[in-house]
């Protein structure tokens, strides 16, 4: 199918990204995996190529270039067999340096944002409390504040590049007492190797290149210089971004799917039994347009959710729709390409089988199905 959403510069980022993640991220994926770790090096050489914070402005290192670059760049990485190392530059581009960039004060921008822009530096978000999981308003890591200064203690887990990360962007309660509760979170920016403040990681059954975290604050000690936006306002600064974050991550997980179809395509087209290559059979070829339909259908929505996202336009409902459509969709082209395979989409040694593991997490990230549709359905007026 065709779609009119994206123009020539954008269709030239896609092939300079495709290119890069194919010459310098794909045929290393495996040994990051082994070694649970994104290299330095590979952060900095994004940077150096544009592909880090593009959409931010050039004074800080950005291109200033539209919403609809990220889409792409989704999409890209996604498409490269990688999600877990998606799903961390996702993390970094979209999802927390977003933050200093519409909050943050000029000098905050220099100090945090522009390094992030270069890839010296990584950036993680830490929102999600232990016994909190979806319910942001609920987080109880809070602050106290003593003259001057901000004292944060509390304890983040499933927080995405949080081992590794420079700059942790810290969701806690200023005000516990407020009414309704959602109004007493703010936003901190906490640096590595800030007093107090430790990490443990944690082992996942895929994404393994990519490292999730569990964060410990103990009398963290903070300033004002640290605060993001206005004491109070974090709640609603992180509402705004959730409709990115979701977007961005469903758009992951579409370039996932039309990967694992693409691989399954081609082994279906190799494979033989019987005397013939197994596309010719009919439950195979039945089950391969059952995929390629279910990913356009997807893809429709994802263009139309980014086309408007692109414009400002409020589409809460629909986003929350794609997230919960495609966290399943991924999850069912990966069975069935399991089923395609036969013994050997059970070997750790195909792609399949890792897909399997990886693409799992989207349906849980970013907002749980259940709690997407839960939106959609307070959407609807239900």
């Amino acid at each position: 199918m065709e779609y009119d959403i994206f123009g020539s510069e954008h269709e030239q980022f896609r092939e300079q990204l495709r290119k890069f993640l194919a010459e310098k991220v794909t045929p290393f994926i495996l040994e990051w995996e082994e070694k649970r770790e994104i290299p330095r090096s590979i952060w900095r050489e994004m940077g150096k190529m544009g592909f880090l914070g593009f959409c931010y402005d050039p004074e800080y290192g950005g291109l200033g270039v539209d919403d609809l670059f990220r889409v792409v760049m989704a999409e890209e990485m996604g498409r490269s067999g990688c999600l877990g190392f998606a799903v961390s530059v996702g993390v970094h581009n979209d999802m927390s340096t977003t933050y200093i960039n519409d909050l943050g004060t000029d000098e905050q921008k220099k100090r945090w944002l522009a390094p992030c822009i270069a890839g010296e530096s990584v950036c993680a978000i830490a929102i999600t409390d232990p016994g909190a999981g979806s319910d942001v308003a609920g987080i109880v890591t809070g602050i106290e504040k003593k003259g001057s200064d901000y004292i944060l203690n509390g304890q983040k887990t499933f927080i995405t590049n949080g081992h590794y990360a420079d700059i942790i962007i810290v969701a806690a309660k200023t005000d516990k007492k407020a009414d309704p509760p959602h109004r007493g979170v703010s936003l901190f920016v906490v640096e590595r190797g800030t007093p107090g403040l430790s990490t443990r990681k944690l082992e996942k059954i895929g994404c393994h290149e990519s490292d999730t975290a569990e964060i410990f604050l103990e009398d963290v000690k903070l300033t004002d210089k640290n605060l993001l936006g206005q004491e109070g306002r974090g709640f609603y600064a992180l509402m705004n971004n959730l409709q990115l974050e979701r977007l961005i991550l469903s758009v992951e997980g579409l370039g996932a799917a039309q990967y694992i179809l693409d691989k399954t395509i081609d082994y279906a087209r190799e494979r033989t039994a019987f005397g013939r290559t197994i596309s010719k059979f009919q439950a195979i070829k039945h089950r391969l347009v059952d995929m390629a339909t279910a990913i356009e259908l997807n893809r429709a929505l994802a263009y139309q959710c980014a086309k408007r996202f692109a414009k400002g336009e409020n589409v809460v409902k629909e986003i929350s729709m794609l997230k919960a459509s495609i966290g399943e969709m991924v999850t069912k082209i990966c069975y069935d390409a399991t089923q395609i395979y036969g013994g050997y989409g059970y070997m750790a040694e195909y792609e399949v089988a890792r897909m399997y593991t990886d693409v799992r997490s989207l349906s849980i990230i970013g907002g749980t199905t259940e709690i997407m549709k839960e939106i959609v359905a307070r959407q609807m007026g239900l």
